[in-house]
């Protein structure tokens, strides 16, 4: 009865252990090419599943627009000795007098240090009243002020200074070399002036986007466009909001690739290619070059292109696929575009499927082994 029972077990051990690897399956990744391919739409699935060709590269090829609206390009440059209101001013009165109207006697000159602009755009002098001074040059307001001293002292002579206050700043937050409230001068009209003036990003320049709000307007550029393309160094208005952050977009990359994780994008535009190199490349141990994936849910605009359908509503789930062992495999890698939230994902390859499967069964074997040793086979 043991010598039975000793010349069944190995058998039936591998019987079982197919058995097993039939039923239950082997552990993965994730779904290999075949799994994929089943889930398409036309094969009742739910998702598209094509294949990348220069037609879908150009057709998948959107990125963020970035850019400032004509109100921002537009607007001129303010002149720098426009007072407004909130500005501080300096102002000195020189009397040829012994006995003058704002001086001590004995002394020549009087000094009228931070003269703020107030909130309705006045200042206020001694003996000359309440003057207008906001939308004026200081040029303008030493003309008035003197004016007005010279019906009570003779020959007045008034030098008007500007010192940016309230109304004149800028704030700046976020990754600058130095965050704070700025003011609007000669050397810092502009939002490229400005950022230096703070000092500069801290933070990698091809990921640096910089965001100007201006009242309920808000405007947003990749910082390096900033001195790529004139147009975009704005003029700076008081009370604009300036933040300067890195770029938020992110890929996940799964399956047989050197990583796996939540990556962020390095770069304006990001191609399934160098997306793939940020990760570390293929596997080579377990990857498969012919199935890369890339799954997306994809605007109907953009799909209905994709697809030459015209009755698509709604995202569209997609599955682009990328076979790098095709002569021109590498070039649409090169050219096709990863987008924000996409999912890359690479499969193994069959050779490492059946390693899986060789190995599950040498080991049932080797229980099997010490199965028939146990019961004295």
């Amino acid at each position: 009865m043991k010598s039975v029972f000793s010349r069944w077990a190995r058998p039936i051990a591998t019987v079982a252990a197919l058995a097993v690897l039939g039923s239950c399956g082997l552990p993965q990744v994730g779904p290999n090419k075949r799994q994929i391919y089943a889930g398409s739409v036309q094969k009742d699935g739910d998702s598209f599943v094509v294949s990348v060709n220069d037609r879908v590269t150009r057709a998948t090829a959107v990125v963020p627009a970035l850019g400032f609206s004509d109100s921002f390009t537009k607007a001129a440059r303010l002149g720098s000795d426009t007072i407004r209101a909130g500005d501080v001013l300096g102002i000195t009165v020189y009397e040829n007098v012994d006995d003058p109207l704002l001086g001590v006697e004995g002394t020549p000159a009087a000094l009228l240090e931070e003269v703020q602009v107030d909130g309705a755009g006045f200042i206020f002098i001694p003996y000359a009243g309440r003057i207008k001074a906001a939308g004026n040059t200081p040029d303008a307001i030493r003309r008035i002020i003197t004016n007005k001293l010279g019906e009570q002292t003779p020959d007045p002579q008034v030098e008007v200074r500007r010192a940016a206050g309230d109304g004149s700043t800028v704030s700046l937050i976020g990754s600058i070399g130095a965050q704070g409230v700025y003011p609007i001068e000669r050397p810092t009209r502009t939002l490229g002036t400005m950022l230096a003036r703070a000092g500069g990003v801290t933070i990698e320049p091809a990921i640096a986007q910089v965001t100007v709000i201006r009242g309920k307007q808000r405007g947003k550029i990749w910082f390096e466009d900033l001195y790529d393309h004139p147009e975009l160094d704005i003029a700076l208005r008081a009370g604009d909001r300036i933040l300067v952050e890195e770029d938020s977009r992110s890929f996940t990359a799964l399956g047989a690739t050197g990583g796996q994780a939540q990556v962020p994008f390095e770069s304006q535009t990001l191609s399934a290619l160098e997306g793939i190199a940020q990760v570390g490349g293929l596997n080579a141990a377990t990857a498969d070059p012919t199935g890369v994936f890339i799954f997306r849910n994809e605007p109907a605009e953009v799909a209905a292109q994709v697809l030459g359908r015209d009755d698509l509503v709604g995202a569209q789930r997609m599955v682009y696929v990328l076979d790098l062992t095709k002569p021109n495999g590498m070039f649409m890698a090169r050219d096709f575009v990863i987008r924000d939230g996409d999912t890359l994902y690479v499969t193994e390859a069959p050779f490492t499927q059946w390693n899986k499967v060789i190995s599950a069964i040498t080991g049932t074997a080797t229980s099997a082994a010490g199965l028939t040793t146990l019961t004295g086979g």
